[in-house]
């Protein structure tokens, strides 16, 4: 066994060693479940109760279990890799440069597609506020807007970006609070009895489209540079995350489900706000609107803020064209970065329905784990270790055979026969293909050209 630590450039190691590890347990913890809980569970409720009817908890119930093995790996690859970039580092470490690089396609794919789809629940929650500006011009109009506005914000510079993100933090999870600590009063035992077991092919679909709820946590663990002990830090946190998300997820479903009944499938676009009507009356229902459209606003303002930073970084790599790490002369921003993201993620909001854009993060970001639970068996097998003891137990071997398992499995299901749930889980795949397939042929153009020069 190697007990090598991960092999970095000179750049490299100067950088991470200016970094400072100051983020605890509490803090991570945090930084986790505000990562996850976001726009989607405003919607998924009646989605997943479309596909699964009153046996909807299973599939949250689902996902917790496969995200306690996906969880797992990272945790197990964090302990063992701390340096900045979560998933994709351990990715990079693992296999190489190439497969670093596909994994953080898979990131932008996913980021792009998720933030199109919350886009759209947006402008669902504002015209459900408004009906006035529900016509197709106007809606295309506020899809416009919203881009343009954060674009504006974040090319002035990542101060004024981050700033907006504070802003809205706190705010999205209050509507949810208030909701769960009255509706938990109003449910209705009936409405959440089931007496039939779900077929595999429905728990598949609803899985593929509820992970959107719970994912977040790759992103929350790119600053794996900064965290304090991270063999002890990244578990702990991992799982009291899983934890605190999966209970409210649930919770969230039961009083819905049993407030609405079998009506919870036919409110697509606001389903809380529909349930809090009942027993909060009409302000319950536009608090709920107002929280899912700050919780939306939020998360695409973080979006905004980070992901276009990738398409950056590939710029500088060389791996795109080099005006992709264009620096804004006296913002000092990547403004063409953040522009081009934008206008794929306009492209996407106005072209597809959130479930559809959801299927096809999902797609991606399933694709993200299956490399980094892979990359998990490879440096547990190679035995590579960062700063400590890494986070050890028996049967860890085991662990990434079952994730990949379950990946494979989730995909598969969901790609045979008619959806369920109204979604294609197999476009999803052959357009990560497709995606995969460009990046790979400019890669390997880009780095001849390179070797070339």
């Amino acid at each position: 066994m190697s007990h090598d630590a991960p092999v970095l450039t000179q750049n490299e190691e100067r950088a991470e060693a200016q970094l400072v590890r100051a983020i605890g347990i509490p803090a991570l913890t945090a930084n986790i479940v505000n990562s996850t809980i976001g726009a989607g569970i405003f919607v998924l409720p009646a989605l997943v109760a479309k596909g699964l009817g009153a046996a909807a908890p299973l599939a949250f119930v689902a996902c917790a279990i496969a995200m306690v093995l996906f969880v797992t790996c990272f945790a197990v690859a964090g302990s063992r890799v701390s340096l900045t970039g979560g998933l994709y580092a351990y990715v990079e470490v693992a296999f190489g440069r190439y497969v670093g690089f596909l994994a953080g396609v898979l990131y932008c794919l996913t980021a792009v597609a998720a933030v199109a789809g919350v886009v759209n629940v947006f402008v669902d929650s504002i015209t459900a506020l408004v009906p006035l500006l529900g016509n197709p011009i106007t809606r295309i109009g506020l899809i416009f807007l919203v881009y343009g506005v954060l674009v504006a914000i974040n090319v002035r510079g990542v101060r004024e970006g981050a700033g907006a993100v504070t802003i809205v933090t706190i705010a999205k999870l209050l509507p949810i609070l208030l909701f769960l600590c009255v509706g938990i009063f109003f449910i209705h035992p009936a409405n959440i009895g089931w007496s039939g077991w779900p077929g595999s092919k429905a728990l598949g679909d609803s899985v593929v489209l509820l992970m959107f709820a719970f994912v977040g946590i790759e992103v929350a663990l790119i600053p794996s540079g900064e965290v304090k002990n991270p063999a002890r830090t990244v578990p702990r946190s991992a799982y009291l995350a899983l934890v605190i998300t999966t209970v409210i997820y649930i919770t969230i479903q039961l009083v819905a489900q049993g407030t609405l009944g079998p009506d919870l499938a036919n409110h697509s676009t606001a389903p809380l706000a529909e349930a809090a009507a009942i027993f909060l009356g009409n302000i319950g229902r536009t608090i709920l609107l107002a929280g899912a459209t700050i919780s939306a606003f939020g998360f695409v303002t973080s979006d905004i803020l980070s992901s276009p930073r990738m398409l950056f970084a590939f710029g500088r790599d060389g791996v795109l064209p080099a005006w992709f790490a264009h620096v804004h002369q006296r913002y000092r921003s990547p403004d063409v970065a953040i522009i081009s993201y934008a206008v794929i993620a306009f492209a996407l909001s106005v072209s597809g329905t959130f479930e559809k854009l959801a299927v096809l993060s999902n797609v991606a970001v399933l694709l993200m784990y299956l490399l980094c639970c892979a990359a998990c068996w490879s440096l547990v097998q190679r035995d590579i270790r960062a700063d400590g003891q890494p986070f050890n137990f028996p049967g860890m071997k085991i662990v990434p055979a079952l994730a990949i398992i379950a990946i494979i499995w989730i995909l598969g299901q969901a790609s045979v026969g008619e959806s369920s749930v109204g979604t294609d889980t197999r476009a999803g795949l052959r357009l990560a293909g497709i995606v995969l397939v460009v990046a790979s042929v400019l890669y390997w153009l880009r780095r001849s050209a390179f070797r070339r020069s």
